[in-house]
Order: structure tokens, then C-alpha cells, then sequence
């Protein structure tokens, strides 16, 4: 009896535990006899040998096996489940492609992009020992002096060819590159240390800053890749309507401006917090920072805060090196500062192009700048001292602390809500006191009868120069430099939205000249305009930059009030290079309207090709007296040309239509 009742103990005590062994099958089938009592080691009765529990027991024996065998099988059933969602999305994607791929071409470009990081890290662990005992010969300085040499020749080489056969047809494209060459010599005339100056990082900066210029503004995949993204980020933000709509009215949404710009900040704002949460832009950013530092020799610190300023605002980026800051040197907190000056937050960037101002060149200049910001910083504040973070292996960011998703998005969308409002109020403060220095100016001016003196037209004067040397033609030159000296002594909000204006005009088809004064500039005005104004360079940021960076270091707040204003003198100026940059590489882009057909119908609107073409036609118009009207060039010898000059009068006053 205590054998048998040992025997059944031994059986149950091995289901309960999940572990099988072969030896207690007979033992399992050994039962004790009727009114048998089970007890246990305390001598309490554990009740029939064949009582419920018994059963209980045994009828849970094969969930035991089978939870044991996913145990056991626990990756392979993860690898199959993960091959089986592959190629359901693979076919997916397949057919999505077949039916329409241009519809279909977010989600194709999604899925090469997590195609390509996973190869990369799946690379990176295979081989990235064999590529660095590759790389070991470079270490010899001998061998990697003379590699520095042939390539620094090779790309002046290079340069000289592409200007001399770029410029051949358009040489109005050398005044902006003699803008880059005057500003960096301004930088190194006000530089702290002549002798320190880093030339290999100056000259890298400048170099990798033009090669990205090269691909996203005249190679046609490049400007294809960028004009395509900056369309998703328009129908991506138009996403935050439905939202805003909710809350505010479709009428307030479509007429208001604060309705219209200000909830495109909230909705990037918790975008951008659940991208973080899941560590998507810390991955980029490293990235960012691990290419530029490689290639121009900068520290860790610096130039991760300067990646950082890509995607977040001046006082967000130097939270991401929040540890190191007590300890970097001076220059490297001039390099931060510089990068905040720069360089625009992505949230934004979204209120910008709410505006209506060209995403693909906002995010190009964005994007371009951080390489600028590290090479003018250099020049303008050379390292003298010994920093603490050479290592290339660069500095690891954490996550967020959030614990979710929604947690993420939460906190993201209420952190924005005090951007939002901020941008709100230096509107309107900003606005308001403009008006007031205009209301003021005039008044003096009409004293010493100086009719219509005001903050602008100051502007215009004095900063008409430096904008022609950007490669603005001298008659847009006036209005850029007003909205050139709006963006740095007033704010950078107000100048896109003068800007926006101004494009709206010509969109909307108004003549260029009403009464002696121009409407609107040209497209490649506005790009470098765009480029110029692409950045958080203004008077009012050096207060925004100390009260950020003071509350994370109050014990170097001396230091940082050294160099505030050499590096929004510099911040600035990688904006200005930037335009320049912009003014060399632009050509126009697309086909032009159609003259000779267009106007052979009848205008129900006017619109920039409108008046493109009416103005074509007014020049090829001659009056003979009081014969008809005869036409040249392409509207020669054509039925439709009297009408499509009576279609334009209607539009356009000019004499031959008198």
C-alpha cells in the first residue's frame, strides 16, 4: 500500500512540475484499492486514490505536454510565424505594386528604407571585424597623410572643372560663389584663434555641404526623392484638419491663421515624442552624427547635438548630451549654440509649410545646414583646448521615459502646446512692434520729408548687397533684404510669412509691377530666400538659447554668455551660405506653359502662367495705327492670337490694348 500510494505521489508530483519521464507510465497505471486513503506527510488525508482530483490531474496532462513542447520549441515557432507575416506582406506589397505603383510608391520607399537598416545591422555584426582589420593600414599617418593630400586635390580639381563648365552658360552663377568665399572671410576675420582654424573641417563642411546641394537640387532622382517627400509631409500634416476641425469650426480652420498653423505644431509635436519613444530618432540621429564626425573630425558631443538640431529645436538638441555639457569646452559650446542658431525644429518646419513655403527646400536647408554649423563654428571659434570626448565610437542616447505609446503621444502633444502658444504670442508681439517702428520711422522720415521711411525699406538699403551676392537678381534684391533683416532682428515667423505673401501674388497671376512697385519675386528668389531665412537667427533667440542651456548648466553661465554672440553671427551666416549655396546649384526646373495653345481658350481665373504668357504676348504685339494688331515670334501666322490678345486685355491693362 505505501508502495502503490509512493508510486501515485511520484506520478502527480511529475505533471504538476511540466518534466516527463518515460519509466512512470507503468507507474501511472497502478491504482490504488477501493477505500485505500491517501495521506500526506503530516499523516492529513489527501482522500481516495481515485478521488476528483485524480482526475483533475490527469486530464490536464496533455496541456502540460503540449505548453512544455511550445517551451521548447519557442524560437522556432517565432521564426516560422515571422517567415509566414514576410511573405504575406511581400505578396501584399507585390500586388499593391502591380495595380498602381505610383500609388503604391510610399509604402515601397517605407519598405526599402527597414530593408536597409536591417541588412545594415546584420552586416555590421557579420563583418564589421573583418572591415576593421581592413582599415588598419589607413592608421599608418604616413599613409593616411598622403590619402588627406590626393583627395583634397582631386575634390579642387574637381570644383574647378564644375565651375568653369557649369558657369559657361550661366556665369551670373559665380557671383553667389564669391558670396561664399566673402562670408567665410568675414568668419575668419572675426575668428577668436587665426592659428587654431581647423581647415580640413572647414573645408569638409563646406564640401559635404555642396555634394548634398549637387544631389537634391540638380540630380533628378535627388530633386525627385525631396519634392516627393516634402509632398508626403504636406499630406501628412493636412492630416492634423481633422483634428483642428473637431475643436475649432471648419470656418475658423479654413480662415484663421492660428487655426490653420498653429495645431500643425501640436500634432508634429506628438508625432515627433512617439518617434523618439521608439528610439527611430535617436538611430537617425546617431547615424547623422557618427557620418559627420568620421568625415570632418569633429568631437562626439558636438556633433551630435548638431544632428540633433535637424529634428529638434535649439533647446531641445543640447538635452540629448545633457550629461557632458558641464564638461565640454568652449568651442564645442559654441558649436551647439551655432547648431541651434542654424537649424530649425521639425515641428516647426510643419508651421512653415503651413505657410505655404516650398517643403522640399526647407527640409533640404535644414538638412544642409548641420554640416555648415560645424565647419563655420570651427572658423569662427577654432578648438584651443583639450576636449574629452574624441572617441569616435560617439555617445549613446537613451529612450524615452515614457512607458507607452499613448503616453508618448500625450506628453508630446502637451509639450507642444506651449511651442504653439510661444510662436503665437511672438506673432503677435512681434507683428504689433513692428508696426510700431514703421508708425515711428515714417513719422521721423516725413519730418525731414523722407516720405514712407520705414524697418523694411532700412533693411532693403543696407542689406541690398549682401543679397546680391546670394544670386538675387538686383530687382528682387529689395524686397529679400527686407525679409532677410525681418528674419534676424525681429523674427524668422514673420519673414516666411511676408514670403508667402509674396508667393501667393505670383501664383495668383498679379502683375509683377503695379504702379512702380514690385508684387512678388521670382522662383529662384524665393528658393534662396527660403534657404536664407532657414534658421532660428534672430535677436530674440540669444535669450531663448542662455535660459535653455543656463537651466541645464547654471555653473557655466559665464561661459555661455561668452559666446552667445559670436555664435548667432555665425548661426547666421550658415544660412546665408546656405542661400548661396542654393544660388549656384539652382536652375529652373519642368517644362514651361505652353504659350502658343494656352491662351487659345477663355481665362475663367488668372494664375502665374496667366500672366506669364499674356506678358510673352503683349511683347509680340505691334500696333499699326488703326490696322490690326500684328504678332510675332511664336504667335506669328496663328487664327487664335486677336483672341487670346482680347482674352489677356481682360485680364492685364497694357497699351496695346488700349
Amino acid at each position: 500500500m505505501e508502495k502503490a500510494s509512493g508510486r501515485q505521489s511520484i506520478a502527480l508530483s511529475t505533471v504538476e512540475t511540466g518534466t516527463v519521464n518515460p519509466g512512470l507510465e507503468l507507474m501511472e497505471k497502478e491504482v490504488e484499492p477501493e477505500g485505500s486513503k491517501r495521506t500526506d506527510a503530516q499523516g492529513h488525508s489527501l482522500g481516495d486514490g481515485l478521488g476528483p482530483s485524480t482526475y483533475q490531474r490527469r486530464s490536464r496532462w496533455p496541456f502540460s505536454k503540449a505548453r512544455s513542447f511550445c517551451k521548447t520549441h519557442a524560437s522556432l515557432f517565432k521564426k516560422i510565424l515571422l517567415g509566414l507575416l514576410c511573405l504575406a506582406y511581400a505578396a501584399y506589397l507585390l500586388a499593391a505594386c502591380i495595380l498602381n505603383f505610383q500609388r503604391a510608391l510610399a509604402l515601397f520607399v517605407i519598405t526599402c528604407l527597414v530593408i536597409f537598416v536591417l541588412v545594415h545591422s546584420f552586416l555590421k555584426k557579420l563583418l564589421g571585424k573583418k572591415l576593421t582589420r581592413c582599415l588598419k593600414p589607413f592608421e599608418n599617418s604616413r599613409l593616411r597623410l598622403w590619402t588627406k593630400w590626393v583627395f583634397a586635390g582631386v575634390s579642387l580639381v574637381g570644383l574647378i572643372l564644375w565651375l568653369a563648365l557649369d558657369t559657361a552658360q550661366r556665369p551670373e552663377q559665380l557671383i553667389p560663389f564669391a558670396g561664399i568665399c566673402m562670408f567665410v572671410l568675414i568668419l575668419f576675420a572675426c575668428s577668436k584663434h587665426h592659428s587654431a582654424v581647423s581647415w580640413r573641417t572647414v573645408f569638409s563642411g563646406l564640401g559635404l555641404q555642396f555634394v548634398f546641394g549637387i544631389l537634391v537640387i540638380r540630380t533628378d532622382l535627388g530633386y525627385t526623392v525631396f519634392q516627393w517627400l516634402g509632398e508626403q509631409v504636406q499630406i501628412f500634416l493636412n492630416y492634423t484638419v481633422a483634428g483642428s476641425s473637431f475643436v475649432f469650426g471648419d470656418t475658423l480652420v479654413k480662415d484663421v491663421f492660428a487655426f490653420q498653423a498653429l495645431p500643425i505644431i501640436i500634432f508634429f509635436g506628438c508625432v515627433m515624442s512617439i518617434l523618439y519613444y521608439l528610439g527611430l530618432v535617436q538611430w537617425v540621429v546617431q547615424k547623422v552624427a557618427w557620418f559627420l564626425q568620421i568625415t570632418m573630425g569633429t568631437t562626439a558631443t558636438e556633433t551630435l547635438a548638431v544632428a540633433g538640431n535637424i529634428f529638434v529645436g535649439m533647446t531641445e538638441a543640447p538635452l540629448l548630451i545633457r550629461p557632458y555639457l558641464g564638461d565640454m569646452t568652449l568651442s564645442e559650446i559654441h558649436a551647439v549654440m551655432t547648431g541651434g542658431f542654424a537649424t530649425i525644429s521639425g515641428t516647426v518646419l510643419g508651421a512653415f509649410i503651413a505657410f505655404g513655403v516650398d517643403a522640399s527646400s526647407l527640409i533640404s536647408a535644414s538638412v544642409m545646414a548641420a554640416p555648415c554649423a560645424l565647419a563655420l563654428s570651427k572658423l569662427a571659434y577654432p578648438e584651443v583646448e583639450e576636449s574629452k570626448f574624441k572617441s569616435e565610437e560617439g555617445v549613446k542616447l537613451p529612450r524615452g521615459k515614457e512607458r507607452n505609446v499613448l503616453e508618448a503621444a500625450s506628453n508630446g502633444a502637451i509639450d507642444a502646446i506651449g511651442l504653439a502658444t510661444n510662436v503665437a504670442a511672438n506673432l503677435i508681439a512681434f507683428l504689433a512692434v513692428l508696426a510700431f517702428i514703421n508708425a515711428a520711422l515714417s513719422w521721423l522720415g516725413e519730418l525731414v520729408d523722407i516720405p514712407g521711411l520705414t524697418f523694411q525699406v532700412i533693411c532693403s538699403y543696407l542689406l541690398r548687397p549682401m543679397v546680391f551676392m546670394m544670386g538675387v537678381e538686383w530687382t528682387d534684391c529689395p524686397m529679400v533684404a527686407e525679409m532677410v533683416g525681418i528674419k534676424f532682428f525681429i523674427n524668422e515667423f514673420v519673414a516666411y510669412q511676408q514670403l508667402s505673401q509674396y508667393k501667393n501674388k505670383r501664383l495668383s497671376g498679379v502683375e509683377e509691377w503695379i504702379e512702380g512697385e514690385k508684387q512678388w519675386i521670382s522662383v529662384r528668389a524665393e528658393i534662396i530666400t527660403t534657404f536664407s531665412l532657414c534658421g532660428f537667427a534672430n535677436l530674440s533667440s540669444i535669450g531663448i538659447t542662455l535660459g535653455g542651456l543656463t537651466s541645464i548648466v547654471p555653473h557655466r553661465k559665464s561661459d555661455l554668455s561668452k559666446v552667445v554672440v559670436r555664435a548667432l553671427f555665425t548661426g547666421a551666416c550658415v544660412s546665408l551660405i546656405s542661400a548661396c549655396m542654393a544660388g549656384i546649384l539652382y536652375v529652373p526646373r519642368g517644362a514651361e506653359a505652353d504659350c502658343v495653345s494656352f491662351p487659345n481658350t477663355s481665362f475663367t481665373n488668372r494664375t502665374y502662367e496667366t500672366y506669364m504668357c499674356c506678358r510673352g504676348l503683349f511683347q509680340s504685339t505691334s500696333l499699326n495705327g488703326t490696322n490690326p494688331p500684328s504678332f510675332s515670334g511664336p504667335w506669328e501666322d496663328k487664327e487664335f492670337s486677336a483672341m487670346a490678345l482680347t482674352n489677356c486685355c481682360g485680364f492685364y491693362n497694357n497699351t496695346v490694348c488700349a
